[in-house]
């Protein structure tokens, strides 16, 4: 805020009502800035509420769950301690992550699983849960998490897996499908691209391999000519780059995750909006 200049705007966005009400009553007090309760992929829309066409000179995206979320039992994120299975950022929206578990098929999980946590288990897992929810519908986290333990326990132990609890995944899994979290990356990214100024810098942090890797290939697509045009001695306007990545990802040192172990998996991506290409 130091360096936000006096006519200068800040945006905030947040799918979260909880989020949203405190950087409210936090800013309450600079008309420099505007808090929104939307996700990303409503930035274009929440831009031209500011002012019609407005365009950034920098875009920060802190994607997935934020500490605040995991550590509040209630709203179910977590697997280390007991609450209702929910995992919805926007609450009261939508599929909770017990619906999800209870209703959908057995291949419809375990392509979740595989698909949004990675999940090398995905058929056991799948198969315990729609064999356990005749009798008992999962509706508490420790009662997944606990289940999935006796499925999976040191299953991954000899493969050097880093991941301490075997619900980990899963639980990414559903928190990613119940919130249509990738979908909402794809969309932010590209208004944050229509809506970037020349120059301007979109900052990307991501917690997992595959918000990353959606963020690695939409900003090296960006930032290299388009393939038909490889070899030929002239490139028209529209086949140039027109993202220019700004140094390599970057990790949190140890020093950062002694203070703040859940920043071990953080990544930031940097790119920068070229010039050509924007339309005046």
């Amino acid at each position: 805020m130091e360096r936000l200049i006096a006519d200068g705007r800040l945006l905030c966005l947040d799918r979260d009502p909880v989020a949203a009400a405190e950087a409210q009553l936090r800013f309450a007090a600079d008309p420099r800035v505007s808090v929104f309760l939307a996700p990303f992929s409503a930035l274009a829309a929440c831009a031209d509420r500011v002012e019609p066409g407005l365009k950034f000179d920098g875009i920060l995206f802190d994607l997935g769950v934020s500490s605040p979320q995991l550590d509040d039992a209630e709203r179910g994120f977590s697997f280390m301690q007991d609450g209702p299975l929910d995992m919805r950022m926007s609450k009261g929206e939508g599929m909770s992550a017990a619906d999800v578990v209870n209703g959908a098929s057995e291949a419809e999980l375990i392509r979740i699983f595989r698909e949004f946590g990675e999940e090398r288990h995905a058929p056991r897992i799948a198969r315990a849960i729609v064999a356990d929810r005749v009798s008992r519908p999962f509706e508490r986290t420790l009662q997944l998490a606990d289940m999935i333990s006796r499925v999976a326990r040191n299953r991954d132990a000899d493969k050097g897996s880093r991941h301490k609890h075997p619900a980990t995944r899963v639980f990414q899994a559903l928190r990613i499908y119940v919130n249509g979290e990738l979908d909402e990356l794809e969309t932010a990214l590209n208004a944050a691209f229509e809506r970037l100024a020349p120059h301007g810098r979109l900052a990307v942090i991501s917690f997992h391999s595959l918000e990353d890797r959606m963020v690695k290939q939409f900003m090296r697509r960006h930032a290299s000519t388009d393939p038909v045009y490889a070899g030929l001695p002239f490139v028209p306007a529209h086949a140039r780059p027109t993202l220019k990545l700004v140094g390599k990802a970057v990790q949190a040192d140890d020093d950062e995750t002694a203070r703040n172990p859940r920043a071990r998996s953080a990544r930031l991506r940097v790119a920068e909006r070229l010039s050509e290409g924007i339309a005046a």
